[in-house]
């Protein structure tokens, strides 16, 4: 009725460290987003589609680390790695949701993209705010139905050969290593998924990229198709590390898994591309640095006025 995430046990010296670390990464996880939340919601210079998408991409980012590192961090505080076969299936469950959710805002992302670039005279009909937000809606309820049916079908097998997780959450690799039996055809379904969810998705974004690099290719001058560039350039970063470290982790062949290079994957596309896409975000974009610049300043002057009226 239970499971045990190894995680990092392996590293019996380097629990407070790592407690420390993920703790870390966790909080400007949390405040990076929050921040782009933030600034997208309150400057009217980003009243845009591509922010209100960039807004929605950050609040997915803290729902999808927020289903595996407090879990992280609860295992390496008080070193009770059991985990119970409900609780294991929900978070397995929501970290599929999440990341298929993560697949269509990228693809919905691109899209924007192209409309802006290669028809930018009807961007504002075709991106008007109704469709966005149907867009942004079919993001988040899309994958539920058929995650949830994958997870039923995964945790419908019988574990026989042990109860021990050697990873440091529930995902579909090493739980699939614990079944009884033949399991060929749970993994079969499980590549027919993901090629249906991520490669269908992943041709749609090349699709929309190749035509939008052949439109900043045709622009006349070199500032205009830096600027054109510059607008797209961040989005197409993050595409590269979530689908390259998604496809690594799902779709290698089951006798090249090793609980080791799964552990390394696993821990870049669930939590480190969820640190750096706020930064690749911001730091990146002229807009959303100056307007998080004056958001800050703004936060900053008010806690002076609010210190001075105390004293």
């Amino acid at each position: 009725m239970q499971f045990v995430l190894i995680g990092f046990s392996d590293f019996p010296n380097l629990q407070g460290f790592l407690h420390a670390v993920f703790s870390v990464v966790y909080i400007i996880i949390l405040v990076g987003n929050f921040l782009i939340i933030l600034t997208t919601s309150m400057d009217p210079a980003l009243q845009k589609p591509m922010y209100f998408f960039l807004a929605n991409f950050s609040s997915l980012e803290i729902c999808y680390v927020s289903v595996t590192v407090p879990r992280i961090l609860f295992n390496l505080e008080k070193q009770d790695r059991s985990i119970s076969l409900m609780s294991c299936a929900t978070q397995l469950c929501f970290f599929l949701i999440f990341g298929t959710t993560e697949c269509l805002l990228l693809t919905v992302m691109s899209y924007d993209r192209y409309v802006a670039i290669c028809n930018p005279l009807q961007y504002p009909l075709v991106m008007n705010p109704k469709r966005c937000t149907q867009m942004v809606a079919v993001s988040w309820l899309g994958g539920i139905p058929v995650q949830i049916g994958q997870t039923y079908q995964i945790f419908s097998i019988p574990f026989c050969y042990s109860n021990q997780i050697d990873h440091f959450f529930c995902d579909i690799p090493p739980i699939l290593k614990l079944a009884g039996g033949d399991t060929s055809v749970h993994e079969l379904s499980v590549y027919l998924v993901v090629s249906m969810v991520v490669a269908f998705l992943f041709i749609l974004v090349l699709t929309s990229y190749s035509k939008i690099i052949a439109t900043i290719l045709g622009l006349p001058t070199t500032k205009g198709r830096a600027k054109a560039f510059s607008t797209c350039s961040s989005h197409l970063l993050v595409v590269v590390l979530f689908y390259g470290s998604a496809t690594v982790t799902y779709l290698r062949p089951k006798s090249r898994h090793s609980p080791g290079t799964d552990k390394v994957f696993s821990l870049f596309y669930a939590i480190v591309i969820s640190m750096l896409n706020p930064l690749i975000y911001s730091l990146r974009n002229k807009e959303v640095t100056a307007a998080m610049r004056k958001l800050i300043f703004q936060i900053r002057d008010l806690c002076r006025h609010r210190s001075l009226l105390f004293f």
